[in-house]
């Protein structure tokens, strides 16, 4: 009778395998929070931007360096931080880099002026750069055979795109209760709550080697990509062929061939250049950088369309995104597990495929189009996401060894930025320059030249010309005004789109082409992945 007791029941999981996996999931819990913190800073503060006119006097122009000047800091420097924190340490650089974050959101909520809010934002963008690969490259050290890490990778990849409607929700949220600073308050409480799950539960990691710091390399690096990125940040304004333009671009570019030199020759090189000849790292960070160039894109143009065309509030804007978030947040989860079954190339092609897919049907959007179908919309696109942004970053990091999983963290962190970046400049450049084209041809007569200018300058500018021009009693010039502009902005959303799903099918050709189904020696790795106990909740 007691030989037989219990016959049937899964064998309990040993105390000490139990403690472990809380202690890994409460690790990984931390690195995910402060992931998400870095995706709720990119939404949130163009909620505010607003407010920021109202409240502070802010030019155009500097709105546009309040979102600038934190991509910049963070581009030029993410590579850096990422191979500092396989040599000197990860935690401690993910230590430093939230303790930097947090000091600057304060900064920043108490910014008198645009100037200062703009160098806290630059100090901000510094805090990212150390947080960013080393959240990755933590996971990686933490969850080492493959099925846990791309379980934990999955996880990650959830908590980055519940961002993205987190952001304007909250920011929303807070606005219409509080000043635009409120906001920065916010990043600084989640930042000191992630210091404190870092540092009881996220072990220490660091390269057991520990070369000495290529500061050659480090300079190098650090100014070619931050020549490069203020290239594509400034070139939709200088004009995309203008000298200034191909100087800053061809400029940032040689920067990084000169470094890709110099780091080939050096004997403790801060970025090992022969990790790029590997197809299976190269192709993945290539799927980054295009999902991310489309879905900064589309949100850009998405953001516009909600509050201006659709004329919802910040707050309802951010609700309405919540099927993108969502549908991002279960994928990424489940589309690491089936990148582990049946291969990389087939999740991360079918990804990007799903993001061709939505940016095509986004493109048919009108001033009528009803919601239910636009969410329908945001599910396949945050599909898309969720089998690309996470299966590609496991396969970045399974593609290196474990010593140099900082660096990797930072390639898939500077490829994740520059694509955004890119998007968002291409995108926005195409939409803008159609919907001015399109606006010049049908404004209203006796509209007067004041409303025009502010019109040509954005659709929201128009919407609030024409607010202007109803309180002034010219009603039908103001419905005149309404109706032109968002006829143009459509046509620019249309076109945008176009060309992020073009962007998209390209990045599924480069997939197909390049990126290999498995990783090396993948029939030992399934062999083990089959054998490890499930430490995963």
């Amino acid at each position: 009778m007691t030989g037989s007791y219990g016959a049937g029941r899964p064998a309990r999981r040993p105390l000490r395998s139990r403690s472990k996996s809380r202690s890994r999931s409460a690790a990984l819990g931390a690195l995910c929070l402060g992931a998400l913190i870095l995706n709720i800073d990119t939404t949130i503060v163009n909620v505010a931007l607003p407010d920021l006119v109202r409240q502070t006097g802010a030019s155009t122009t500097d709105l546009q360096w309040v979102v600038d000047a934190y991509s910049l800091a963070f581009g030029a420097l993410v590579l850096a931080a990422g191979s500092l924190s396989d040599r000197l340490g990860r935690k401690g650089m993910l230590l430093a880099g939230i303790a930097v974050f947090s000091a600057a959101s304060v900064a920043g909520s108490q910014a008198g002026s645009a100037a200062g809010l703009i160098w806290a934002r630059a100090v901000m963008g510094v805090g990212a750069a150390m947080i960013f690969p080393a959240t990755l490259a933590l996971i990686s050290s933490i969850f080492t055979g493959r099925r846990e890490r791309a379980r934990a990778i999955g996880l990650w990849g959830a908590c980055a795109g519940a961002g993205v409607a987190v952001g304007p929700i909250a920011g929303g949220w807070l606005l219409e209760r509080f000043w635009w600073g409120s906001i920065f308050v916010l990043m600084a409480v989640l930042a000191a709550v992630v210091v404190v799950g870092v540092a009881v539960a996220v072990p220490a990691s660091r390269d057991p080697a520990t070369p000495r710091v290529d500061w050659r390399g480090l300079v190098l690096s650090a100014a070619g990509m931050g020549v490069l990125v203020f290239g594509v940040i400034e070139a939709p304004g200088w004009g995309w062929g203008s000298a200034r333009s191909v100087a800053a671009i061809a400029g940032g570019v040689a920067m990084l061939a000169v470094t890709a030199a110099a780091e080939s020759r050096s004997r403790y090189p801060m970025i090992d250049v022969s990790l790029f000849r590997n197809p299976r790292f190269t192709a993945a960070s290539g799927a980054v950088a295009v999902a991310l160039f489309a879905l900064l894109g589309f949100i850009f143009l998405a953001t516009q369309y909600f509050q201006v065309v659709k004329s919802y509030s910040p707050l309802s804007t951010g609700v309405r995104l919540l099927p993108l978030a969502a549908s991002v947040a279960v994928v990424s989860v489940a589309g690491t597990r089936l990148a582990v079954r049946i291969g990389n190339k087939l999740i991360v092609g079918a990804g990007l495929a799903l993001f061709a897919l939505a940016m095509f049907w986004t493109s048919r959007e009108s001033q009528t189009t009803s919601y239910a179908i636009m969410a329908a919309q945001e599910v396949v696109l945050g599909a898309g996401l969720g089998l690309t942004q996470a299966p590609a970053a496991e396969a970045v990091l399974g593609a290196v060894p474990l010593d140099k999983a900082g660096l990797a963290s930072a390639v898939n962190g500077s490829t994740r930025l520059f694509g955004g970046t890119l998007g968002v400049a291409i995108i926005g450049s195409v939409a803008s320059s159609l919907y001015t084209g399109r606006l010049l041809a049908t404004l209203p007569p006796g509209l007067p030249a004041s409303a025009a200018a502010a019109a040509r300058g954005s659709v929201g500018g128009a919407a609030l010309a024409a607010r202007q021009l109803r309180a002034a009693g010219l009603g039908s010039v103001a419905r005149g005004l309404d109706a032109a502009a968002v006829q143009a902005f459509l046509h620019g959303l249309a076109y945008g789109c176009t060309v992020a799903g073009g962007v998209a099918a390209a990045g599924f050709v480069l997939v197909a082409v390049a990126l290999p189904g498995r990783p090396r020696a993948a029939a030992a790795e399934q062999a083990l992945a089959a054998s490890e106990p499930d430490l995963l909740p």
